[in-house]
């Protein structure tokens, strides 16, 4: 085959450099002979730098770091919110004192939250500079971490109650305060002065003092005695708080009706202006039993109205030394206002009440008529007794 072109020159095209040039034939040996491979370019100085590859390092650690960050925080926030494993309500007490670790452990280790971890990390992240509060609390089934965290931050746990009645003495308030199974600690170990203690019911969650009740209490007494005096009426022939709070205490324990406290106090004040003895006989009781309070099966006697004490208002003119009971502010309000009466007896009236007399002889007739009433319910009593069949 003739290798000139159309014009008998030789033929042009790139040779075995790639330059453009003749194009130079190649024996058989050399057409089999394998080509050489292109060396690699050479990679430069500063792509070999440690400093370089230090920080391609760095970036993907970085950006590892990010996504399992990232995806912590989903997971603990999702875990946060997610419904809790409890089944059923639960209590859950928080000791004073008690950090969040303490308590997320607490929490977990009761299977209350799946992962204490999670709930302190959490926790912490939305409580800023805010506290969990110390107390009991009822946790509802099915509460999440979140849940469970705004029940303990707003301090609302469960709240106990003791009521402590009108009328009753410091010695049997504190008895009831010792035997409350909810409080804590030790009653002062001087009794308070006598009518010195709010009757009420106080409320308190669990971790409170028995002393914090008693300090309540007298805070509570003193700021409505105080209250009361001031608004009474100018013409009482009482000279200061402390005969106010005695004679409120007599009128406690002479009636629970509520329509006859003034009627009652206005009976005693009537006396006093008369110079008159009270004759009351729970001041009678007072002298004898003190703040233990009258057994229940043991009546007044005849001769209990003979007994010299301090308190029997049978014998002593005016009030008796100190109170006899707490006052509620009921009977506090009566005898700072009473009722404007000319009344100075007063007797049971045989269903619950009393009947008022202005004369003696209007009073020994009211009397005479509690007796038979009296007389008569014994005599129902004995004979319902007598007919009821004996239990074999």
């Amino acid at each position: 085959m003739n290798d000139t072109n159309e014009n008998g020159s030789q033929p042009f095209g790139r040779n075995e450099t790639g330059s453009k040039g003749p194009i130079i034939p190649k024996s058989a040996n050399e057409a089999l002979r394998p080509e050489k491979v292109p060396q690699p370019p050479k990679r430069s100085r500063k792509a070999r730098s440690q400093v370089v590859i230090f920080l391609n390092f760095l970036m993907t650690l970085i950006v590892f770091i990010t996504i399992a960050a990232a995806g912590t925080v989903y997971y603990a926030m999702t875990a946060y919110e997610a419904k809790g494993p409890l089944t059923s309500n639960t209590n859950f007490i928080v000791r004073n004192g008690a950090g969040i670790q303490e308590i997320a452990s607490s929490l977990e280790r009761n299977s209350i939250v799946t992962d204490g971890r999670v709930f302190r990390f959490m926790s912490e992240a939305y409580l800023d500079d805010d506290t969990l509060k110390a107390g009991e609390y009822e946790i509802k089934a099915g509460s999440s971490m979140q849940e469970i965290m705004q029940l303990l931050k707003s301090g609302k746990s469960i709240l106990y109650s003791v009521s402590l009645p009108e009328g009753l003495t410091v010695k049997q308030m504190f008895d009831r305060l010792r035997n409350d199974p909810v409080l804590e600690g030790d009653l002062p170990q001087e009794l308070p002065a006598e009518g010195s203690l709010r009757p009420d019911t106080y409320k308190f969650s669990r971790g409170t003092k028995r002393g914090e009740i008693v300090a309540q209490m007298l805070a509570a007494q003193k700021s409505l005695v105080d209250q009361i005096w001031e608004r009474r009426d100018d013409d009482l022939p009482i000279a200061t708080r402390e005969e106010f709070v005695t004679l409120a205490s007599i009128v406690e324990k002479e009636t629970g009706i509520a329509d006859e406290r003034s009627r009652v106090a206005s009976v005693f004040l009537n006396r006093l202006d008369k110079g008159m003895r009270l004759q009351s006989d729970p001041t009678i009781i007072y002298g004898i039993f003190g703040g233990e309070g009258k057994p229940a099966d043991r009546p007044i006697l005849k001769s209990d109205l003979e007994k010299q004490t301090p308190y029997n208002t049978y014998l002593i003119k005016g009030l008796p030394p100190t109170p006899i009971a707490n006052p509620g502010r009921a009977a506090l309000e009566a005898v700072a206002n009473p009722s404007r009466t000319n009344d100075l007896y007063f007797v049971a009236d045989g269903t619950g009440g009393h009947v008022f007399a202005t004369t003696l002889d209007e009073h020994n007739a009211n009397v005479r008529r509690w007796r038979k009433i009296e007389a008569e319910k014994a005599a129902a009593a004995a004979k319902a007794s007598e007919e009821t069949p004996v239990q074999e």
